[in-house]
């Protein structure tokens, strides 16, 4: 017999500071790693870490300076967050905007009474705060001074503002996440982790790249100790950028090349969750002569500090073959692979798989055995303004209610424990990977365009009503 959805499921919508908030160097900010990858064609080579920011061409377009400025429109925004019926609301929070170089002992107070005035506003609507403490954002001078993540000095000030936020908002926020998407990391070194790696070879960059990898993970089990010994009710969840590998064939080379693509995803949540590397990342650090600097007391805070849930994202499954050559390569995101020939794909060539993300919740429960938070999956769009003002976007709305179905057949057929869904974005945003207005997730409409223009008016699509009446009955509007 199939269980019933839980009452009390936290439907939500989720955004980050760095694509909403603008305001760059308003109330004492400092700049941040997202402040310096442009719009335009130099955008990927910043965001890889392969060009320095200082190299970026004079008179670049910096989307997130201003982004959709959430800073001042947030009451507004809000507000219409609570029309829809938002149960929680997941948004992280600027590093720089609490201590603007990372040095500072003391935080900036501008900084968190702005963070603490967007949590009472969302309280006073009954809507839950998700607090993701890292998404992309690292300040420049740590980047400057240090190479980011690359030196374990950052752990202890990356501790310094966790603790800082915790003390503030104890009793406020109840789930937090350490790290946005740990593992674009090794995907998008720069825009993950702030890290530049120039023209180093390939056994330098492992280097860097695990070691970085060890301090953003013993940073993260560090601030799960700190936050449990303060806000002993409070959560810490982790975050994957998740998507089960299938294999494209039955050939043996493709199941095992499958099998290596997701054991290399989840490197990062098994320690996280299970307390300890994995037996082949230990092999492989050693016979690639790659010293991350783990000592006994490192291993003794990441077993007893494990996370309490498992956050992801998931927005599209992948497909490994040992051979790409034969065949189309998918180059939708940021992970490389074979292109899928039984899916169709987005305006932006990322694959659309409902089913994928019941197949990505079964492997996530059955590795972790831990609570589930699906804290974004969206489609980015183009969106029509009709003359009448009104936007119809079905093609979002069909995107959503697969996806939705999916996750509620895992929960009522497989038994997966769900805590809720934050769909990306809920309002309109800058994205992430291209930089652009014109890639659109929201069900909210902003007047914002890709140069930069338009005046940030906010107005609904139709999706906004639809999944108002989703939450209302508790999904059951997407069953139909």
């Amino acid at each position: 017999m199939a269980r019933k959805f839980p009452e009390g499921f936290l439907w939500g919508g989720a955004t980050a500071a760095n694509q909403l908030e603008g305001g760059y160097l308003e109330g004492g900010k400092g700049l941040t790693s997202v402040d310096l990858i442009p719009h335009g064609e130099q955008r990927f080579q910043v965001a890889l870490g392969e060009l320095h920011y200082s190299e970026v061409k004079e008179g670049s377009f910096f989307p997130s300076h201003e982004a959709i400025d959430f800073y001042t429109h947030y009451k507004e925004d809000i507000a219409l967050f609570a029309e829809m019926g938002l149960k929680s609301y997941r948004f992280s929070m600027a590093w720089s905007r609490i201590f603007p170089t990372g040095f500072e002992t003391e935080p900036n107070e501008e900084g968190l009474q702005f963070y603490e005035n967007v949590i009472d506003e969302l309280l006073k609507y009954g809507i839950e705060p998700v607090v993701t403490i890292n998404h992309f954002d690292v300040p420049k001078t740590l980047i400057d001074e240090y190479g980011s993540w690359r030196d374990r000095r950052m752990v202890d000030l990356f501790v310094n503002y966790a603790s800082a936020l915790f003390n503030r908002f104890k009793g406020k926020v109840k789930y937090w996440i350490s790290f946005n998407e740990i593992n674009m990391l090794l995907h998008l070194p720069f825009m993950g982790a702030g890290i530049y790696l120039g023209d180093l070879k390939e056994e330098e960059r492992n280097q860097v790249l695990y070691s970085a990898a060890h301090h953003e993970l013993l940073a993260s089990a560090k601030i799960t100790k700190v936050l449990h010994e303060i806000d002993p009710d409070a959560k810490m969840g982790s975050m994957l950028a998740a998507g089960e590998y299938y294999p494209y064939s039955a050939n043996p080379q493709d199941v095992w090349e499958a099998n290596l693509d997701n054991r290399d995803n989840f490197f990062f949540i098994d320690v996280q969750a299970g307390g300890e590397y994995p037996e082949w990342a230990k092999i492989k650090f050693e016979e690639e002569g790659i010293d991350i600097g783990i000592t006994e007391e490192d291993k003794e805070i990441l077993r007893d500090n494990t996370v309490d849930y498992i956050t992801f994202s998931y927005y599209a499954s992948r497909v490994s073959k040992a051979d790409l050559s034969d065949v189309e390569v998918d180059s939708g995101n940021a992970f490389q692979g074979a292109k899928n020939p039984y899916l169709e794909v987005s305006e932006w060539g990322w694959a659309i798989d409902p089913l994928g993300l019941r197949t990505t919740m079964n492997g996530l429960w059955d590795r972790y055995r831990k609570p589930l938070f699906i804290v974004e999956n969206g489609l980015g769009a183009k969106d029509t303004v009709e003359a009448d003002g009104s936007i119809n976007d079905d093609y979002r709305i069909n995107y959503l209610k697969a996806h939705i179905n999916a996750f509620m057949d895992a929960v009522e057929q497989d038994g997966i424990p769900l805590i809720g869904y934050t769909p990306w974005g809920i309002i309109d945003l800058v994205s992430a990977s291209t930089g652009e207005m014109s890639k659109r997730y929201g069900l909210i409409y902003v007047d914002r365009q890709d140069d930069g223009s338009g005046d940030l008016s906010r107005s609904k699509k139709k999706s906004f009503d639809w999944y108002k009446e989703v939450i209302e009955t508790n999904g059951q509007a997407a069953r139909n």
